[in-house]
């Protein structure tokens, strides 16, 4: 069984939408100079696996070997940058099959005969215009956590300090005094409260930010962001058993399969119903069915398969999807698209040159 697999890493930092926007389609007329005929090509199925991987970056405060004696606070030991894989998404994506292109001939009488094809070729509607459903995509977005600069707020006695230890202890004096000052305010205690509302909550914010600031310099700094890496796997007619697609680290993230310093993501691809048709036709039978293909609008039956993608024991995503490679071909009879009182309209599913919908 032979397999082709494609990695690929796609960042998409703090994007907000659930979809990728939608794939553009063009218009072909059937015209005379191109002797009434539009070429298409029919997809196969990709198998893609989509992974939310959360990237935390760890940066060491200067004075983290005072944190706990000044500041009983744990700190940040070293610099660093982990990943997680938070979630797993599974996307059937059609790719042009250069093996399955066809052309749609209509009569030199038709009424304004044209096919929608995507930007790659793929059939996306015949006499009528079609929009392309977007594929989905996660949430990216993460609450901004942004590193400020401390040396604005120290003082000159803190800058003129001679050794780590001093500084330190100067620091940590700043900070008991900025939440008692913030203490003071809450209560009512001080001699300079805010003369209302507004101002009260620029001077807490202006309060907490210096506290934040200064205390990062024990404690260290985390940022965290999302970002989708991906496998793609195109599957030719048979099922797969627990392939390693690719893998996964705490240290780098989502890596290649023969990275063994990650631990394997695995994917499963069961078929529900048997493989393609013709594979089950008796020579005579394969060469009718041939011969059908060629007169009308051939188009895809995919498949239906259950499809599992497993990491570190455990199921991440498990869901049934439909599969080209798995199905068959039929065709749509020249006929119905050639009726010239009323010519048919058939919008396809682009990324499995499937039909969708006939509208008369």
């Amino acid at each position: 069984m032979k397999l082709k697999i494609h990695f690929s890493i796609l960042l998409l930092l703090f994007a907000s939408g659930g979809y990728l926007s939608a794939q553009k389609t063009v218009r072909v007329n059937a015209v005379k100079a191109n002797d009434y005929g539009v070429i298409y090509t029919l997809p196969k199925t990709s198998v893609v696996v989509k992974l939310k991987v959360k990237q935390t970056t760890y940066q060491r405060g200067e004075f983290y070997q005072f944190s706990q004696r000044y500041l009983s606070l744990d700190p940040v030991l070293e610099s660093k940058t982990e990943f997680a894989l938070e979630d797993v998404m599974i996307v059937n994506r059609g790719v042009p099959d250069t093996d399955n292109s066809y052309m749609v001939t209509f009569k030199a009488n038709a009424i304004s005969p044209f096919v929608s094809l995507t930007e790659d070729g793929l059939i996306a509607a015949i006499n009528t215009n079609a929009e392309i459903e977007a594929e989905p995509v996660f949430d990216l977005s993460v609450a901004e956590n942004r590193k400020i600069d401390p040396t604005r707020y120290l003082t000159e006695e803190t800058l003129r300090a001679g050794s780590t230890a001093k500084r330190a202890e100067l620091v940590s004096k700043q900070i008991f005094e900025l939440r008692q000052s913030r203490n003071d305010i809450l209560t009512g205690e001080a001699d300079n409260m805010p003369p209302d509302g507004e101002a009260y909550k620029v001077v807490m914010e202006e309060l907490n930010t210096q506290e934040k600031a200064l205390t990062e310099m024990f404690t260290g700094h985390s940022q965290t962001r999302y970002l989708t890496e991906e496998y793609v796997v195109i599957p030719e007619n048979d099922a797969i058993n627990k392939m390693v697609i690719g893998r996964f680290s705490t240290a780098l993230g989502a890596v290649e399969a023969d990275n063994l310093a990650g631990a394997p993501v695995y994917l499963t691809l069961t078929p529900k119903a048997g493989n393609a048709q013709s594979a089950f036709m008796t020579p005579k039978e394969l060469q009718q069915f041939e011969k059908k293909l060629t007169e009308g609008v051939v188009y895809n039956v995919p498949a239906k398969a259950d499809v599992k993608v497993e990491f570190n024991n455990r199921v991440m995503k498990q869901q049934e999807i439909d599969v080209v490679q798995f199905g068959n071909k039929d065709v749509l009879t020249r006929r119905a698209i050639d009726n010239k009182r009323q010519p048919i309209q058939v919008i396809f599913y682009p990324h499995m040159g499937a039909i969708k919908q006939l509208k008369e």
